[in-house]
């Protein structure tokens, strides 16, 4: 009897990981809330807008029953952030046997993780954390990908990692949960600043700088909530990083990207669509001040999306901070 992987959400990631998970040979079921998304998806196989040119196999089953992922080997949530909490309450009765989460941010109202979220809402059954740079529209044309599944239950991540790992999807494990989760909301926040650069046309020297004092703040900000802080060297921290400030698949940076051309957050916000990064902003400065961390971009970041302040001056407000050494960052190990 085949093994059974429930996708939890029919974005653009969710249909990638549901066609990944049918290629390596597993009853796969793709699930959403919204009926006339499913219709659509049932009678094209295909969503033009996310992943273009990509056929969702027959085989794989396109519901909005979710009493349908009951016993699943394997349920994948790949949804908003926003919206896990809701989606891991609806499972938590359908004893499925591990749970992959996929969505990357933190839960607005409590700060708190999404591996946290999901712990709150399903008792007793493994959590596995899978991140790092993996645009759906690369791995939904199965384009050599490397990913982190991370989980206090390390039967449980080499499960995953046995399962969904192939010759083009390439997945590590890891115990560092925390550090996994805290890059990959976190640089979503930098993909931001990095568009709002790149909309500005400032040049590559900011963008380097963007990404590199980006991984300093994400890096200072994870150690101080309990991370390791060789977690930020891998592929959670500054490979996602990277992908996410350099390419033009990303939501986050083709958001930030408007802002830098004068769009207000909110007109950016119905061009582009969900933007993690816009919601992770707010939640970072918080979290920073509740550890007493520094965060000059993020600061900056937060000020030009949520108080209207003028983008060249958060540039300049960077540039003109008092002089200070990069030896006052941990030793990277």
């Amino acid at each position: 009897m085949k093994q059974r992987v429930s996708v939890l959400g029919s974005g653009g990631w969710g249909i990638a990981l549901a066609i990944h998970a049918y290629k390596k040979g597993f009853e796969v079921l793709l699930w959403s809330p919204f009926e006339e998304e499913v219709n659509s998806l049932l009678n094209n196989r295909t969503n033009e807008r996310l992943l273009k040119g990509i056929i969702i196999p027959d085989e794989i089953e396109i519901t909005t029953d979710l009493k349908k992922a009951q016993f699943s080997d394997v349920a994948i949530i790949a949804t908003p952030s926003f919206a896990v909490r809701e989606t891991a309450a609806k499972i938590s009765k359908l004893n499925c046997g591990i749970i992959v989460n996929v969505a990357k941010g933190f839960e607005k109202d409590t700060m708190k993780t999404l591996s946290e979220v999901i712990a709150d809402e399903i008792e007793d059954t493994p959590i596995v954390v899978l991140s790092g740079p993996s645009h759906a529209e690369e791995v939904a044309r199965h384009v050599p990908t490397t990913v982190v599944a991370a989980s206090t239950d390390p039967v449980a991540a080499e499960t995953v990692q046995d399962m969904l790992s192939d010759s083009t999807f390439r997945i590590y494990t890891a115990t560092d949960v925390c550090g996994v989760e805290i890059g990959g909301a976190l640089k979503n926040v930098i993909a931001v600043a990095a568009g709002i650069a790149n909309g500005l046309k400032v040049g590559d020297n900011t963008r380097a700088a963007l990404i590199t004092r980006g991984l300093a703040e994400i890096a200072r900000l994870g150690t101080a909530m309990g991370a390791d802080l060789k977690t930020f060297m891998g592929l959670s921290g500054l490979g996602d990083l990277i992908v996410t400030c350099m390419s033009e698949h990303s939501r986050n940076n083709r958001f930030g990207n408007l802002v830098g051309t004068g769009f207000s957050a909110e007109e950016a916000l119905r061009v582009v669509g969900t933007v993690e990064g816009y919601y992770a902003v707010a939640i970072a400065v918080k979290l920073g001040k509740e550890h007493g961390v520094e965060l000059p971009i993020i600061e900056e970041c937060y000020s030009i999306l949520y108080e209207n302040a003028p983008v060249k001056e958060a540039i300049h407000n960077l540039m003109s901070r008092p002089g200070r050494t990069e030896d006052d960052e941990p030793s990277w190990v």
